[in-house]
């Protein structure tokens, strides 16, 4: 069964008009190859789709159930083309970009209330992964560009630096390790934790526990930095965050202690395969979260 989208006009056409001749001339057709192709579609179907009489035509039960859907990929055609010159005209755009944990909670938001505040015909798709992924899929041409953390190889991508994003420890303030002026994960791998129930932070501090042989005890799993600095907070147990997430913590209601691991101390970095060949609306995005970064500095 094959009708393409002038035979469903077609249809729609003579029946909104009652008549097969009123109908072709509607859709600009002469009226032999108007009714060739109806009976060529009442073949195809096996079933007639038209009650002809002398006062003209209306739909038979297949007409229309025929109807109802030639109307349906009608309007989805018409709303397509819209969409569609929408991005002829250079009015409308669609970014696809990935991110980290850390800059998808801590940088992004603030960017992206800007920029699409001013720029409220693009679409933005985001996609948490971790680092590693990120820079592979923007390798392989997935995605436009990535916020990643410099401690992964960035092979031959182009990178632009945004800011600190040091990995902390958060501890309630009365825990024996809240008084350490530096402390490594391995001696905190078996304290219970409060952390995040999935994301790319999550999966890279499961990873270097793995390399311990270890795996996080996690008392709670939560999903924002938010939640889990209450938590910490309230005693729950140990977190490990983003510089930047512990000091939304109340003054004085956690201790923060810096993590001696060389894998916690990180550069938040955009990288791309080339910044010059990014969409117009990339570009602006990628000036946008550079600005944010800079005043977050």
């Amino acid at each position: 069964m094959r009708f393409d989208l002038v035979d469903l006009r077609l249809f729609v056409a003579i029946v909104e008009a009652g008549s097969i001749s009123r109908g072709a001339e509607a859709s600009h057709l002469a009226l032999a190859s108007a009714s060739a192709r109806i009976s060529g579609m009442e073949t195809a179907l096996g079933a007639s789709l038209l009650d002809r009489g002398r006062r003209g035509v209306i739909p038979t039960a297949a007409g229309r159930a025929l109807l109802h859907h030639a109307r349906a990929i009608g309007s989805a055609v018409e709303q397509m083309r819209g969409d569609l010159r929408g991005f002829a005209t250079g009015l409308k755009g669609e970014i696809r970009m990935l991110s980290n944990t850390a800059a998808l909670v801590e940088l992004l938001p603030a960017a992206l209330r800007s920029f699409l505040a001013a720029h409220p015909d693009v679409d933005i798709d985001i996609e948490e992964l971790t680092s590693a992924d990120i820079v592979l899929a923007v390798a392989e041409g997935r995605a436009e560009f990535g916020v990643v953390a410099n401690t992964t190889d960035l092979a031959q991508l182009e990178t632009i630096a945004l800011l600190s994003d040091r990995l902390v420890l958060i501890a309630p303030n009365a825990h024996p390790l809240a008084g350490r002026a530096v402390i490594s994960f391995a001696e905190l791998i078996d304290e219970p934790f409060v952390g995040l129930s999935a994301g790319a932070l999550y999966s890279h501090l499961a990873d270097h526990a793995a390399r311990l042989g270890r795996r996080i005890n996690y008392r709670v799993r939560l999903r924002s930095f938010d939640a889990v600095t209450r938590l910490v907070e309230a005693g729950i147990g140990l977190g490990i965050v983003p510089i930047t997430a512990a000091k939304s913590c109340r003054m004085g209601s956690v201790a923060i202690v810096p993590l001696l691991d060389e894998w916690a101390n990180r550069q938040l970095l955009i990288c791309a395969s080339d910044f010059t060949a990014l969409s117009r609306h990339a570009q602006l995005f990628v000036d946008e979260i550079v600005r944010e970064a800079k005043e977050d500095k």
